[in-house]
Parts: C-alpha cells; structure tokens; sequence
C-alpha cells in the first residue's frame, strides 16, 4: 500500500536548519573547502554561486561504489536518479535541467579531470566515471554553469585523487541482493618525480528486475610528474566496457501496480540489450609564466563503440526510411583546452583573470540494422542507415575576480560559443533519399556575480547569467514532417539565470546555505512526435524553472554529524504549444490537418519528470576509526511523466541504514560495513522515462535490500 507524502513547506526546513545550528557544538573558524569550479581556485565560501563538493571521505562510505547517484542525494537542487538499468545511464537533472532526457545525461555538462564526459552537441554519459580512485565530486549550479559552453544547466565534476604521500596498496569486496557483487583494487604513492593513483573495478549484477542483468568493467589511473622547473604533467587513462547489459525497459502503470519486478514482454522477446567499452587518454601541463602568470594545457581523445538492440517490430521498419531496430555507433573524440591565468591588482585591489581557448570534437560512424532476421528476433538484420556524424565546438573565455572593496568582490565572465553539426548519408536508395546536410549554432553568454562579505561567516550574493542548449544529432536526426534531412527548423535554447543566496557558516562544525533561484527559457526543445522508435524535436515557446535549495551540515556533540538538503522546485511551461499525444502521429501541429492524436500542453503545466519538492536528511554516528552507524530518509513528491500532464509517478518516502567498523592498525587499515535500502521495503517509481510512445513511463526502485561490504588500506 502506497502513502502520499505532502511537500515540506520551507519555512519548516529554515527552522529545522536553525535548530541545528543553535545546538551545534563548535568554537572554531567555518571550515575551509577550496572548490575549482569556476576555474578561479577560492573557498567555497567566498564563491558568489550554488556549489557542493562531496569529499574523498564521504565517496568511500558504506555504498556500492559504482554509481554516481550513490553519492549525490545530499546536494540540493541535483536528482540523481538510478535507474536499475544498466543499458541506460544514470538519469541527472539540476534544477529541471536534463530531466526530459530518456537516454544518457542531457542539459548538464559533465567532467572527469577536466576532459569532456559530454560531447560537443550536449549528450554525456557518467558510466565511467570511476568513484574508489577519486578525491572529491564538485556540483556547480546556477547562472556559473554557463562558464562551460553548451547545455550547461549544471556542472558536475569528478576529479581523481593525486598519489598519496605514503605508498599503499587498496581494494575491496561488496555483496548484496539481486546478485550484486562488486570488487576492485587498486594502489596509490610516490615514487621520485612521479605520484601516482590508479583503481581497476569489476561488477556484476543480476538486476532488481526480470531481464537487468548486468557486467561492469572499469579502470581509472593519474600519473602526475613534478619536473624541477615548477612545471607538473599529468597523464590520465580511462577505460571501460560493459557488454550485453540486458534492458527491461520501462512499465505501464498497470504493470507497475501488478508487479515492478517484472520486464516489459518485448524486453525477452526482442532480447533488448546494450553493450559499451571506451577507451579514453589525456595530459594536462601545468607551469609557471612567472610568479603572476600560469599556463594550463589539456589534450585528451578517445574512442567510445555501443550496440544497441530495441524493441521495434518489424511492421514500424517497414517504411522503407526507418532506421531500424539495432543501434551501431563507432565514436571517436578529442580536444583541448589551452588556459592562461594572471593575477595583480587593479586600482590597489586585488584581481584575477582567466582566458582561454577550448576545442571539442566528435566523429561518429552511425549505423542502423533491423533487429530481426525472417522470423527469428533479437538479432542483427540488414543494414538500414549508414552515416557519418560530425559535430565540433570552438569556444574562447574570459573571466575575472576582483575584490574592489573590503568587503565585496566581484565574479565575471564572457564566453563565446560556436557548435557546428555535419552529416553525411551514405545510405541513399530509391525510396530513402539523401538524409545528409549541416548546420551551426553560435551564443556569447555572459555572466556576473557580487559578493557581500558581511562578516567572516556570512556570506551574501547575487548572479545572472545567459546560457544556451543546442539540439544534439539525436534531436536533429529526423524531422516532424517525414521529410529527408536534419530538422534545420530546430533552433538552440536560450536562457537567463539568476540567484540570490546566503552561505552562514556560524562555526566550524556548522554550515548552511540557502539560495533562490529563477530561469527563463525560451525555444526550450520538446518532443513533437514519438513513434515506432523515432523521435522528432521541436522548440516550446517559453518555460520557466524557479525555487529555493537549503542545505545544512552540522557536526553535534557525541561524535553526531547531520545533514540536510532541501530543493522545492516550480518548473512549468509558460506559453501553450501542441504535441502527440499518441499513435500513429506521424506529424504535428499545423502539418496535420485532421488534428489526429494531438494534445496541447497548457501554459502552466509541470516539465515532466521534475519533483516539486524533493528532501534528504542523514544522521551519522561514529568517527574515523571504531563504530560507525548512520540512519537516511529521502522524500520525493510526485513526478509528471509527459507534456500533457496525464499521468504521473507518485510521491515516495525511503528509509535507509547502514552500519560499520573501520580496524586502524600501524599499517593496516580495515573498513567493514553493512547497509540496508529501503528499509520498509515499499514499492516505488526510482525513475520515469518521459514522454515515452508506448506510454511505458516507469521504472520502478528496488525493494529491500541488503549491502556488506569490506575494504583494505595497506600503506607499506
């Protein structure tokens, strides 16, 4: 039996926070958490923008070890959705951004030491992100994010940890319900010149649903070398391959209430599955100009190869310009980023400045097979698409720090954006013509931030910044109208951000922010028709995201620590634009004159796949070494599935526990755990796929479940 959960008000969490503060123990200065977000190296604290870092320490905590959504819940205005599919990835969305996205991560920029995880046309993937070599994960939100180009609603950053000052030797087990078993090993140190940081990790699950099974492979290593002229050079290397994950696809309502474990029918039928490897290589040159001015290079490249099998029946291939049911990409990619950076002081104030070049390219063979063969599905076909994908961006920033008085200080920067998209069919016949065309898109968006330093622990600012999201080859591949060619009648999304915010930090062991936040959107990009495994893109007129994210981080007496994090968010549509509602609806809007299966989406409707209100709360117990125990609660209300607003997933509540001890001894290290999730065991939506044709929006969480786990730090 389900139970509706009503949204916290937030004058509730504002006198929770406040609690916490007033009994918090601490006599000390606020804690200092240098961040590099907005490539101006500062403490978070004086930063005028929206960032959260989760730390080395909280990364190696009682979970599983292989998700990016595993440690996320705690940063406010972030849903990290896992979805229990292994052949999609991670669903992310900051403040609404990337939340229509039902493959891949969308709308928000993602990084692993520096290099890309998002391509240049705005579609990123975080599966081989790998989180037992990294030292922390920083979240920039807001008007900032637009610092880094295209579709950056948010930012997320991985950054793997240096060597360690003492060698040592790690790795770890972790086994748990469903099948889930997971090990990894891996070493860190010095050796003369060079410090180094590498992990190798092999996962295997048998999948919380029918039809989930899936194997995971990873390796991440840094090299770093200290030459003796001040100059470091570090070398990166990323690898990962997860083949044959199988994919149970999403449920009806119905199938959900009946049994979430379940896999869609087609899901077996059509032995829909994934498989991905990656191969990724970068270098970064640091040095020294003089004792004002610094130089950073960055070149990185890599080759990224999926299949994919879905579950189109022959009958929608038979139009002769499908595309077919088996997906073949062959990627290749490669950048760089070249930085100078000064500082001084302008009229006896002190000021930073940053300008840089950055250059992002991607070549991707796409090829498309039926996923039948006679009667026998499931299996590669003829081929029916073959083309060459290329899309590259060039972009130039600049941006400064100047602290002009004594207590204020002010953040800004330009950058100038240019995509270019190409393709080139070589599947061309008498009934498919030509598909092959190219187009660009270009934006300078600005961005400012002012800080008020009112006293050494509070911290007040306000930001406004433009960003833009052009369409990626996915959105562009098709248009509404049947046509041959790319949908050239797509422009790219604009978008005006601001925020106003408090950062109090009464007391070392006692942090809090708040920020309020607002973005306009015009030409945001929606789903015009959904059918027979193609999807078509149009532009929306305006949308309108705005909210309040408060988080807190209390460390009490009795070795207690606390930790909130609240997003109440309003994300609706502000002008009325008309999309499928069901199928067949081979065209949209005027293009179909009998009107067959459209609906409007009315200004004022809900963005789909966006919770209004959405909490997390911890209690963690215990120190660095001894027992440890820690209690989580998350609460998410419920979440529109389409345009239309028709249907919705509902609100949940999830309670977690986990338990552990860590063994310290002269060498050794011992970290043991156990956890369990959803400690009530209540059936929930973890995820929703939006807009989906068959109306198989949901995806539903694992029930309860069961986590041990043991880890060894062997330092020699």
């Amino acid at each position: 039996m389900r139970h509706s959960c009503r949204p916290l008000p937030p004058s509730v969490l504002a006198i929770a926070i406040a609690a916490v503060c007033v009994h918090a123990a601490a006599d000390d200065a606020p804690d200092t958490i240098t961040v590099t977000a907005t490539r101006l190296p500062a403490p978070s604290f004086d930063v005028p923008a929206s960032i959260s870092t989760v730390s080395s320490d909280e990364l190696a905590d009682t979970a599983l070890g292989v998700n990016l959504s595993e440690v996320l819940p705690a940063v406010p205005g972030l849903l990290a959705r896992d979805r229990q599919n292994y052949a999609q990835d991670t669903q992310i969305s900051v403040r609404g951004f990337g939340a229509r996205s039902t493959f891949g991560v969308r709308g928000v920029r993602l990084y692993l030491d520096g290099i890309p995880a998002t391509q240049p046309d705005g579609q990123g993937q975080v599966s081989h992100f790998n989180l037992e070599s990294a030292d922390r994960v920083e979240v920039l939100r807001g008007p900032f994010s637009t610092l880094y180009g295209n579709s950056s609603g948010g930012v997320i950053q991985l950054f793997t940890a240096d060597g360690s000052a003492q060698p040592e030797l790690f790795g770890g087990v972790a086994l748990g319900s469903y099948g889930t078993r997971r090990g990894d090993v891996g070493a860190s140190g010095r050796l003369g010149i060079a410090d180094y940081n590498f992990d190798y990790l092999h996962f295997t699950t048998d999948g919380v649903r029918d039809h989930s099974a899936a194997t995971r492979d990873s390796f991440n290593g840094k090299l770093g070398l200290d030459f003796s002229d001040g100059g470091k050079l570090t070398l990166l290397l990323n690898y990962f391959n997860s083949p044959h994950a199988q994919d149970p696809l999403g449920l009806t309502r119905d199938q959900f209430e009946a049994d979430p474990r379940q896999a869609t029918a087609v899901a077996t039928q059509y032995d829909t599955r994934k498989s991905a490897d990656q191969k990724q290589i970068g270098a970064i040159y640091d040095c020294a100009l003089s004792p004002a001015q610094a130089l950073r290079v960055l070149v990185y490249g890599g080759h990224r190869n999926v299949e994919q099998f879905l579950s189109i029946p022959p009958s929608a291939q038979a139009n002769p310009r499908h595309s077919g049911g088996v997906v073949d990409l062959g990627t290749g990619y490669g950048g760089g980023d070249l930085r100078w950076s000064w500082h001084g002081a302008l009229a006896r104030q002190p000021l930073e400045v940053i300008a840089g070049l950055s250059y992002d390219a991607l070549a991707q063979q796409r090829r498309g097979y039926e996923n039948f063969v006679g009667d026998t599905l499931g299996v590669r076909g003829a081929l029916r698409r073959d083309e060459n994908d290329d899309v590259h961006d060039f972009d130039q920033y600049l941006q400064a720090n100047w602290d002009f008085a004594e207590r204020w200080s002010l953040l800004a920067g330009l950058r100038h954006s240019k995509v270019r998209f190409k393709s080139e069919d070589h599947y061309i016949t008498s009934s498919n013509p030509d598909d092959s065309g190219s187009t660009h898109y270009g934006a300078t968006t600005p961005v400012a931030g002012l800080s008020f330093h009112y006293s050494p622990t509070l911290n007040l600012y306000a930001a406004y910044g433009q960003g833009f999201e052009t369409p990626t080859f996915a959105e562009l591949a098709y248009r509404p109208d049947g046509q041959a060619g790319l949908n050239f009648d797509l422009d790219a999304a604009r978008s005006d951000n601001a925020e106003i915010g408090a950062k109090w930090h009464p007391r070392q062991r006692v942090q809090t922010e708040l920020a309020l936040f607002q973005t306009l959107t015009r030409d945001e990009l929606v789903t015009a028709t959904n059918s027979g495994g193609r999807s078509t893109y149009d532009n929306a007129g305006r949308t309108r995201r705005r909210g309040i994210e408060a988080s807190a981080l209390a460390r009490l007496p009795h070795d207690f620590k606390l930790q909130l994090a609240y997003t109440l968010l309003d994300a609706t549509t502000r002008a009325a634009y008309t999309t499928c509602t069901g199928s067949p609806c081979a065209q949209p809007s005027n293009s179909n004159p009998s009107g067959t299966n459209l609906g409007t989406v009315a200004a004022g409707s809900r963005i789909p796949g966006v919770p209004e209100s959405n909490l997390y709360a911890e209690l963690r117990w215990g120190r660095d070494s001894g027992w440890n125990a820690a209690l989580d609660g998350r609460y998410v209300s419920k979440v529109q599935v389409n345009d239309i607003d028709s249907e919705a997933a509902p609100s949940y509540g999830l309670l977690d526990a986990s338990a552990g001890y860590v063994f310290d001894l002269p060498t050794l290290r011992v970290r043991s755990f156990v956890r369990v999730d959803n400690l009530l065991d209540r059936d929930y939506v973890g995820s929703v796929i939006v807009n989906d044709g068959n109306g198989r929006y949901y995806e539903p969480g694992p029930g309860r479940s069961v986590l041990a786990g043991l880890r060894l730090e062997w330092k020699y």
